[in-house]
């Protein structure tokens, strides 16, 4: 009994030693020795200053007026992270057992500056620690290295830098930064909270074997970053080198809102173009920041796109994607919704085009190519088939290359530039090969009297920041030919032969034109309509910018007249919302009875105004002049049955 009295006395005085030696140990020694500890386990230089007062419980620990931790050796940018105010915990219990145990970190309103170079080098990849702690004293330099662990970090409204090489500078304020590290061996757990534009923006990430992360090996991790509504999720392997592989998921119902909150602003996305996005993608980053997405599938709220993309992400992105968007409907960009065809038309032609600015700037996110492939693309007014386009981007000017569009039962080709370097300006040169007029112009006019396959030829230039300002300025030059067709509802033969009325088919040969473009003005002199025993011939203007017209159009009844032919224009004129079509009467008279009217300039007016009617087939009333009954008539029998083309 009296030895174990003695044991315990033993005990007993070893613990009141060793906690008066704890009691005296300077402030300023427990904050070098955490200073010491942090230096060796990042090899980044620690400096304490200014006021530092001791703790004793609930643990052992200082605080200091300013702490300091140095920037890779490479850096020009000055340290790391800077903190006026810090409190820095050691387990007591541990330390008497020769371990070097961290139990917490504090700081309020500290600076963190992270910086990249395109190399891959990284400020927070700490490549020249040592990876074990040492506590140097003057009697003991060679002691073996002790274990060493952080087991909670805690900074609060911080301002977190982060300086990519080749990038603009990204500066976040507000920021709050937890750590949770209980197992010097194990797993870390991180929380962060950003604010870029006031609202929350909340990262949580568990790491594996946080010890080996921060001295760059590749560990497991997974990670959620929620805002906005929006969850991005990674679930992968990573390290501080910025290599990143593994599974990622998009899961944003309101794209815009997910942006806004990340400080990059609100997106007034089409509907089916990313408005929301649910995507999923394996994913590789390399430490000099270069993303390849593969088995990606992205749902973008009505389309979905599957695929694969590399991306370079230094300076403005590089992008070079191979996506497949099956049946892509693209009405939410044209506005034509489902209200059928047509449906945004009537009221562009009652208002006139939008003046509404255009903001092309989207054309300087990125450069690269992205081809394209679709089994059918809705664009509300117009349907087409099996798509390959290539969209080359280079410094906001963007070129569509159409490999093969369906369209019609023909094919288009060609290109189409939007070009946003100096103002935005549109042009290009589209073919069409055996287009049916029929289903086109159903479409887009909603005409379905035409029929006949067409070949046409386009190219196009024009200029402005609007709709309005682009239709106005538009020039360049046109071509189309049909060939054998047919215009359903109207018999041009017996109307022009008998005058008879009634429906029918016209058959003809061939349909022609050339024309060119000045001012959002097409002019054209040169339309041919070729029948078996007519012809049909137009020139006039039609006004794209303006959305008027002043056109005629003059059927030509070959083998009547005594073999000269019988032509009766037709005017169709005004806006496009209220076209007038009428007989143009002074023509028609000028063009079948010139000859006549020189011969017979010195017979009676009576044989003269016979003849007209004679030829014309009309009769005056009584008080009707001969050209209000010509008027009458043909109104009546020609303008009418001619309008049924446009029915």
């Amino acid at each position: 009994m009296k030895w174990i009295g003695r044991l315990i006395g033993l005990i007993v005085l070893i613990v009141i030693v060793a906690g008066v030696s704890l009691l005296f140990l300077p402030a300023d020694r427990i904050a070098r020795i955490a200073a010491d500890q942090i230096r060796n386990a990042t090899g980044r230089d620690v400096t304490i200053s200014g006021d530092v007062s001791l703790s004793i419980w609930p643990v052992l620990g200082a605080s200091v007026g300013n702490i300091e931790i140095g920037n890779a050796t490479w850096s020009e940018q000055g340290p790391m992270l800077t903190a006026q105010n810090a409190a820095i915990g050691v387990d007591a219990a541990a330390l008497l057992s020769g371990e070097i145990r961290i139990t917490n970190i504090a700081a309020t309103s500290p600076t963190i500056r992270l910086e990249q170079r395109k190399d891959g080098r990284a400020s927070w990849q700490f490549t020249d620690a040592s990876g074990a702690a040492t506590i140097e004293t003057q009697t003991s330099p060679d002691t073996a290295p002790r274990p060493f662990s952080i087991g909670k970090m805690n900074i609060t409204d911080a301002t977190l830098i982060y300086d990519a090489e080749g990038a603009d500078l990204v500066q976040y304020r507000g920021v709050d930064l937890a750590l949770d590290w209980p197992e010097r061996a194990g797993a870390a757990d991180i929380r962060a909270t950003l604010r870029p534009a006031g609202m929350a923006v909340n990262v949580n990430a568990t790491i594996g074997t946080f010890a080996g992360f921060i001295t760059g090996q590749v560990q497991p991790v997974t990670l959620t970053l929620n805002a906005g509504k929006g969850t991005v999720s990674l679930n992968g392997r990573a390290s501080t080198a910025g290599e990143v592989a593994g599974k990622l998921a998009l899961d944003l119902p309101d794209t815009s809102a997910f942006l806004q909150a990340l400080g990059v602003g609100a997106a007034d996305l089409p509907q089916g173009l990313g408005r929301s996005i649910d995507m999923t993608s394996d994913i590789t980053l390399t430490k000099d920041r270069r993303l390849s997405l593969r088995s990606l599938v992205a749902n973008l709220g009505g389309n979905t796109l599957t695929g694969a993309a590399d991306i370079s992400l230094n300076g403005t992105p590089d992008v070079n994607a191979q996506l497949n968007a099956g049946a892509l409907d693209l009405t939410g960009v044209t506005g034509s919704g489902e209200g059928g065809s047509g449906g945004g038309t009537s009221s562009e032609v009652a208002s006139g085009w939008s003046k509404d600015s255009i903001d092309a700037s989207g054309l300087a996110a990125f450069n690269g190519e992205i081809a394209l492939t679709a089994d059918s693309v809705d664009l509300g007014s117009f349907k087409l088939g099996a798509t390959r386009a290539l969209l080359t981007n280079d410094n906001s000017r963007a070129v569509f290359d159409l490999r093969q569009v369906d369209a019609y039962e023909g094919t288009v080709t060609g290109q189409f530039v939007m070009n946003n370097r100096g103002g935005l300006s549109v042009g290009g040169k589209l073919f069409a090969n055996a287009i049916s007029m029929q289903p086109l112009l159903g479409d887009a006019l909603d005409v379905t009297r035409l029929t006949g396959g067409a070949n046409a030829e386009l190219n196009f230039l024009a200029s402005g920041n609007s709709v309005h300002a682009i239709m106005n300025s538009l020039s360049g030059s046109g071509a189309i030919a049909i060939g054998k067709g047919t215009i359903q509802g109207i018999d041009l033969d017996r109307l022009m032969r008998s005058g008879a009325t009634g429906s029918g088919t016209t058959v003809f040969d061939s349909l022609g034109a050339t024309f060119d473009m000045n001012a959002g003005n097409i002019r054209n002199d040169d339309l041919l309509l070729s029948l078996a025993s007519y012809q049909a011939r137009g020139k006039g203007r039609i006004g794209l910018g303006q959305q008027d017209m002043d056109y005629t159009f003059t059927p030509i009844a070959l083998n009547a007249n005594e073999g000269n032919g019988i032509a009766i224009p037709v005017r169709i004129t005004g806006p496009w919302s209220d076209l007038r079509i009428i007989p143009d009467i002074e023509a028609a008279i000028d063009l079948n009875l010139g000859a006549k009217k020189e011969e017979l300039k010195d017979a009676a007016e009576d044989k003269l105004k016979a003849a007209v009617q004679e030829k014309l087939g009309v009769k005056a009333e009584d008080g009707q002049s001969l050209e209000d009954a010509a008027k009458t008539k043909a109104k009546e029998k020609i303008a009418k049955e001619l309008l049924k083309i446009f029915e």
